[in-house]
């Protein structure tokens, strides 16, 4: 597991973040899932292949970044739901096959659960020979996985988010009978400004700081204008640290750091930067014209003398490591 791992699994495993990102993504900013009714569960997922223990086919296990349980209420309704996240600090070009078999394994557990419950308790008494065999009872029922793909990085996503998109061209009379499946993205890119204040938890600032990593000019802004962003904990740090490079430093037994600083040195390695690349692109452009010269000059010294390039670079003195160059620029 990476730097990037550690530090997004870590970040978002805290309660109030992980509801955060779902009371906005799901509910708009309303406060729905509550971070004290989230439990953790067995990230691990495996499933076998349906035949029992002598089946021929290879169990099948994944792990997931971070899965809670919930009991969400809306409209005097309530409902038990599978909560998972999954981070990219890259763009993952298959990751709609990814989550689904992460669901797919997930739905599979539930019912072994199942079959496995009944087989404990022995209640299969009054069931007809189809629940008996399938394990799963006519009054069994599935708790929802809703999977939520959180991108720590600056850029658009570019990647497929279903996987129809990843099919090549299709009959679309096929294609309406091929079951679709999206997976539920959240990117900083993505986020409208105005919508930032829908979150609640630090997640708003460190989105935020990711979607205008590249811009700190504007990032310095948003900073100056929202006191929530000078100071965050050594979360939010390393996960910024290890997904944009942001190179904030935190002093040790510090909780918190003053971002405005770290904003100054960022655009103080972003001036430096531009510098650098300035006096390179006018290093390269000085070279260019110089050898551009000396092909004019021996050019004119082969047309007026008839003399070959070789002997108009002796004349003129080109250096052995310029007449290799000249030599493709004159062929």
């Amino acid at each position: 597991m990476g730097a990037e791992d550690i530090a997004a699994i870590s970040y978002m495993r805290q309660n109030e973040v992980f509801a955060d990102a779902f009371n906005y993504f799901v509910y708009g900013g309303r406060q729905i899932i509550r971070p004290e009714n989230l439990e953790e569960m067995d990230t691990r997922e495996m499933t076998l292949p349906y035949g029992g223990k002598k089946s021929k086919g290879k169990s099948v296990q994944k792990t997931r970044d971070v899965m809670k349980i919930v009991m969400a209420m809306t409209d005097r309704h309530s409902a038990y739901l599978l909560l998972a996240i999954e981070h990219q600090s890259d763009i993952h070009y298959a990751m709609p096959v990814r989550n689904m078999l992460y669901d797919a394994l997930q739905y599979a557990r539930q019912v072994e659960d199942a079959a496995r419950s009944h087989r404990l308790s022995g209640d299969y008494k009054g069931a007809d020979s189809a629940e008996f065999l399938s394990g799963f009872m006519r009054r069994d029922r599935l708790l929802p996985v809703l999977t939520l793909v959180i991108y720590f990085g600056a850029e658009e996503w570019d990647g497929p988010i279903s996987i129809h998109e990843m099919f090549g061209e299709m009959d679309t009379e096929v294609l309406s009978l091929v079951p679709e499946y999206r997976m539920n993205l959240l990117a900083p890119a993505l986020i409208p400004d105005n919508d930032f204040g829908r979150f609640q938890s630090s997640l708003k600032e460190v989105l935020f700081f990711i979607k205008y990593s590249n811009d700190a000019d504007r990032l310095q802004e948003l900073i100056r204008q929202d006191p929530g962003f000078q100071h965050l904990g050594r979360n939010e740090i390393n996960v910024l640290n290890t997904c944009v490079n942001a190179n904030i430093t935190i002093g040790k037994g510090e909780k918190k750091m003053d971002t405005c600083k770290a904003i100054q040195t960022m655009i103080d390695r972003a001036v430096e930067k531009a510098t650098r690349e300035a006096d390179e692109k006018a290093t390269v452009q000085a070279e260019q014209q110089r050898i551009s010269t000396l092909c004019d000059n021996i050019r004119r010294l082969m047309e007026k003398l008839g003399w070959s390039a070789a002997e108009a670079m002796d004349v003129l003195g080109v250096s052995e490591s310029d007449r290799k160059v000249l030599e493709r620029e004159l062929s």
